[in-house]
C-alpha cells in the first residue's frame, strides 16, 4: 500500500508516518526542506523515541521523499498511484499544496485510479474541508463531479504532543506515547482508509471541540502565563501552582460547554481533563512557552481555543468565563519579538489600543461586559 504525506516536519514524521508505517503503508513524504528530503532518500528510515520513562524507539522503514519544489510531476505521480494522502503542514500552508493535490488527483482520473481519500491531520477544525475548498477553486464544473464521485476529503481531529526539538540524528523524532485521531468516516469515499490507530465517528464536531477546548485552550493558556512569569517550558510552568490553578479553572469552564453542548458525562470528561493536565506534567517533553504561545492571532481568533469556548460558556451557561478572560488577557500580552504575530499584535495594542486589538482579533464587543471583564484582566497582568 501507498501513502503519500505531505509535510515531513516532526508531526508528519514522527505522527503520521509512524502510523502509516505501523499499518503496511510505503509513505512518500512530499515537502520543501532539501535537506530532509535528501536525508530520507538517503537513510530510508528513521527512528521515533517516546518521551517516557522507558523512552521506547520505534524505527520507521518503508519511507521516502519528494521534494515538492523541484520535482512536483514526481508527487503528481505519487498522488495517482497512492491509497490514502494526508497532510500535516499547518493550516496556513494547506491552501499552497492545494494546486499539487488538484494535479495528481486530475492525474489519478485520467489512469483510470480506484477512488482516494485524502485527510488534512492538521490543529483545526475542517482542515480537510478548507483544503478540499481550495482544491475546487482549481476545477472546472466537470471535474468537480468527478472528483465527488472518486474523492473524500474527511475531516480529522488529531491529538498528539511533538515537541519543539534539535537532535543530532535530524530524522530522529520524540513524541508523547498518547495520540487519537479521530476522522469523519461520513465523508469517506470507497473504503475506510486501513490505517490502525484511526478511530471512525460519524459525529467528528464533539471529538474536535474535545480536543481544541481542554489541549489547545490548556496549552495555550499555560504557554501564555508562563511566558508572562518568565517560565521557559510548559512543565515547568505547571508546576506554578497560581497557573496550574488558572489552567484548571480554565478547563473547568470549557469542560461545562462540552458536557452541556455534546452530552459528554461529567466524571469522564474530568477524567479526560486530568489526563491532558498530566501530560503538560510530563518532564520527558521540554515543550517551551514560546513556541506553545506563537501564532497570537490565530488563537486570538473568534473560531479557535480561547474565544470560541468563552463564547459559549456565555451563551449554554449563562455566567462570564472568569479563567477564559484571564486566558484572553494573557494572550494579549503575549510579546515574544522572534514572533511575527506577537509583533503585529503589540504594534496594534500601542498604535490602536486595547478596544480595537480585542474588536479586531477576538470579534469580541470590548464595550460589553465581557469585553470590560477581558480589559481589567489585560490592565491587572500589566501591573
Amino acid at each position: 500500500m501507498q501513502a503519500v504525506h505531505f509535510g515531513a516536519g516532526n508531526i508528519g514524521r514522527g505522527f503520521i508516518g509512524n502510523l502509516l508505517y505501523q499499518s503496511g503503508f510505503h509513505t512518500s513524504f512530499v515537502d520543501v526542506n532539501s535537506e530532509v528530503v535528501d536525508l530520507i532518500n538517503e537513510k530510508q528510515q528513521y527512528h521515533v523515541v517516546l518521551a517516557d520513562e522507558g523512552q521506547e524507539t520505534l524505527t520507521i522503514k518503508n519511507v521516502s521523499a519528494i521534494n515538492s519544489q523541484t520535482d512536483p510531476d514526481k508527487v503528481i505521480a505519487a498522488i495517482a498511484d497512492a491509497d490514502i494522502v494526508t497532510a500535516a503542514v499547518g493550516p496556513t500552508i494547506l491552501p499552497f499544496i492545494a494546486g499539487l493535490v488538484a494535479d495528481g488527483l486530475k492525474k489519478r482520473l485520467e489512469l483510470g485510479g480506484q477512488a482516494l481519500n485524502v485527510i488534512a491531520c492538521e490543529n483545526m477544525i475542517g482542515g480537510s474541508t478548507l483544503l478540499k475548498e481550495k482544491v475546487y477553486e482549481k476545477l472546472t464544473d466537470a471535474e468537480k463531479n468527478a472528483f465527488d464521485q472518486n474523492f473524500g476529503f474527511p475531516d480529522a481531529a488529531v491529538d498528539r504532543i511533538v515537541p519543539n526539538q534539535s537532535n543530532e540524528d535530524k530524522l530522529m523524532v520524540m513524541v508523547e506515547p498518547f495520540y487519537e485521531w479521530a476522522v469523519d468516516q461520513s465523508k469517506i469515499v470507497g473504503e475506510k482508509p486501513p490505517v490502525e490507530g484511526i478511530t471512525f465517528v460519524d459525529d467528528l464536531t464533539p471529538y474536535i471541540e474535545r480536543k481544541l477546548f481542554t489541549v489547545n485552550t490548556g496549552h495555550a493558556i499555560t504557554a501564555y502565563f508562563g511566558y508572562a512569569s518568565g517560565i521557559q517550558t510548559i512543565d515547568e510552568a505547571m508546576k506554578n501552582a497560581a497557573i496550574k490553578d488558572l489552567v484548571e479553572g480554565a478547563l473547568n469552564e470549557t469542560g461545562a460547554v462540552l458536557v452541556k453542548k455534546h452530552g459528554f458525562k461529567s466524571e469522564e470528561h474530568q477524567k479526560y481533563i486530568n489526563k491532558i493536565l498530566n501530560r503538560f506534567t510530563n518532564t520527558y517533553i521540554s515543550d517551551e512557552v514560546t513556541r506553545v504561545g506563537r501564532s497570537p492571532i490565530r488563537k486570538l481568533g473568534p473560531n479557535d481555543r480561547l474565544v470560541a469556548p468563552a463564547k459559549q460558556y456565555l451563551e449554554l451557561i449563562g455566567k462570564e468565563p472568569a479563567y477564559l478572560a484571564k486566558g484572553i488577557a494573557a494572550a494579549l500580552n503575549f510579546d515574544f519579538k522572534e514572533d511575527k504575530e506577537a509583533v503585529e499584535l503589540q504594534q496594534t495594542l500601542q498604535a490602536k489600543g486595547l478596544e480595537t486589538a480585542i474588536r479586531t482579533y477576538t470579534a469580541l464587543d470590548p464595550e460589553s461586559s465581557f469585553g470590560s471583564l477581558i480589559i481589567r484582566e489585560y490592565q491587572a497582568l500589566q501591573k
